[in-house]
C-alpha cells in the first residue's frame, strides 16, 4: 500500500517513519509512504504559500495554486489513489472507516496548517474529508500519521500475529472495548492474575474475556452499547 503525505514541513515525519512496525512494514515492501513539500509548487521566490484571507480576518490561508499543483503532480506518479484531507469538519475517523481506508491501493493525504485552505482547493479536487476528533491541533501532520498507524495495522503482514486486530476494540463486527490481559509475573504488589486465565481451559477464558470486555464498555464507554452489531454476553454478565 502507498502512502503520499503533502505537507509544508516533511522533516516532521522523519523520525516517525523509521521507528516500530511501520519501519518494518516499508523494509518488507508492504507499505510505500512519500514524502512531498507543497512549498516546491510555489512560484514565489520565497516559496510562499500562504496569504491573509480576503474579507479579512485573523492568520494565513495556504493558497490555492501551489497545493493543487502539488496534488495533481504528485496524483501522476502512481496509479489513481483516494485523497484525503485532514479537516476539523470532516467525517470523524472511526475504526469502520479505517476498514474503509485500507482497502485502497493507495491514499494521497493532504495536511494543512495554519488558519486552513482557500475552499478551491476542495471544489477543484474533490477530497475526503477526514477529521481525528473534535479539537484542533497545529497542523494535518499528526493526524496523518494517525491514519497511516490505524490503517497500516490492517495490511496483511504487517502485525506479527494477524489475529491480532481482530480483537481490538472497535474492530469490524465489535463495538465493546477490548478485555483486560496480564502477562508476567503472577502476582505484583498485591495484585493477581484472574485465576481463570491460568487453568488452560479455553472456550471458560474466551467466555470470560467476552463478559470483561462488555463490563468495561458498560463502565468507559456505555454509549457504545446502543450501537448495531455490538455483540453482548449472556444475561449473567448484565445484571
Amino acid at each position: 500500500m502507498r502512502f503520499d503525505i503533502l505537507t509544508l514541513f516533511p522533516g516532521i515525519f522523519a523520525g516517525y517513519l523509521g521507528q516500530s512496525l511501520l519501519a518494518k512494514a516499508q523494509e518488507a515492501g508492504l507499505v510505500d509512504v512519500q514524502l512531498f513539500d507543497i512549498r516546491q509548487w510555489s512560484k514565489d521566490k520565497h516559496h510562499k504559500v500562504d496569504d491573509r484571507p480576503f474579507g479579512g480576518g485573523p492568520g494565513m490561508i495556504l493558497q490555492a495554486p501551489p497545493v493543487v499543483d502539488c496534488v495533481e503532480a504528485v496524483q501522476q506518479l502512481a496509479s489513481s489513489g483516494k485523497l484525503v484531507v485532514m479537516s476539523p469538519r470532516g467525517r470523524t475517523l472511526t475504526q469502520p472507516v479505517v476498514e474503509e481506508l485500507a482497502k485502497e491501493p493507495r491514499i494521497l493525504i493532504l495536511c494543512g496548517r495554519y488558519e486552513g485552505f482557500d475552499e478551491r482547493i476542495f471544489e477543484i479536487l474533490q477530497p475526503e474529508e477526514i477529521s481525528i476528533g473534535d479539537y484542533i491541533i497545529n497542523g494535518g501532520e499528526a493526524a496523518a500519521m494517525v491514519v497511516i498507524d490505524a490503517v497500516i495495522r490492517l495490511i496483511p503482514g504487517v502485525l506479527g500475529d494477524e489475529e491480532s486486530s481482530h480483537h481490538d476494540s472497535f474492530s469490524s463486527g465489535n463495538r465493546l472495548l477490548e478485555f483486560p490481559q496480564y502477562t508476567r509475573p503472577r502476582e505484583y504488589r498485591g495484585h493477581t492474575v484472574p485465576e481463570i486465565l491460568l487453568g488452560g481451559n479455553h472456550e471458560q477464558i474466551a467466555r470470560w474475556r467476552r463478559e470483561q470486555s462488555y463490563l468495561s464498555t458498560r463502565k468507559r464507554r456505555s454509549d457504545l452499547l446502543d450501537l448495531p452489531n455490538t455483540e453482548q454476553p449472556d444475561e449473567r454478565t448484565k445484571q
